[in-house]
């Protein structure tokens, strides 16, 4: 008789299972390194950002998030753009700087800060807004996010039962 080489007897459901962990571990090694590429890239570009910055003043007219294509940008940024960004909304802020009225990009970071129809001093790296500070005035406080159908419920039952409502905001 002749011998059959042995086999790991493995069912279909434990190789499927061993592959798949192949696949995903493949995928988080080739992520980690693509976001440490990306990390370096967003580091030079900041760099880039805080050497050119200077503080302008403005009067800001108005402020949108839309299209990179409807946002009124010179055509020449809109071109370097990637196709894939053209389609996401961008925070546009529309500004006069001296005798010019000037469409600009904000950071996210302070888009929901900028004050609309306010005089202010900005600073700005080329078109792009890096930070804003309000020059003549008070700014007027910031309006209360309106609550999610399930929050109101929540604080409708709570307060139908007596009970104290529940502090979401952190301290």
């Amino acid at each position: 008789m002749a011998a059959e080489p042995v086999l790991l007897a493995l069912s279909t459901g434990t190789i499927i299972l061993i592959a798949v962990l192949v696949v995903l571990i493949a995928a988080v090694i080739t992520l980690y390194f693509l976001g440490k590429k990306m990390q370096k890239k967003q580091e030079e570009q900041e760099q880039q950002l805080q050497a050119y910055k200077q503080t302008v003043s403005m009067l800001v007219i108005d402020k949108k998030r839309m299209k990179i294509t409807e946002s009124g940008l010179p055509q020449m940024v809109i071109d370097q753009t990637p196709k894939m960004l053209r389609w996401q909304k961008l925070p546009i802020v529309k500004a006069k700087v001296g005798p010019q009225v000037l469409s600009m990009v904000c950071d996210e970071k302070i888009f929901d800060d900028v004050p609309v129809k306010k005089e202010v001093k900005a600073t700005v790296s080329g078109i792009y807004i890096l930070g804003v500070k309000g020059l003549h005035g008070r700014q007027a406080p910031k309006e209360e996010k309106k609550k999610g159908f399930f929050k109101r419920a929540v604080e409708n039952l709570q307060e139908k039962a007596g009970a104290k409502p529940i502090d979401t905001k952190k301290k």
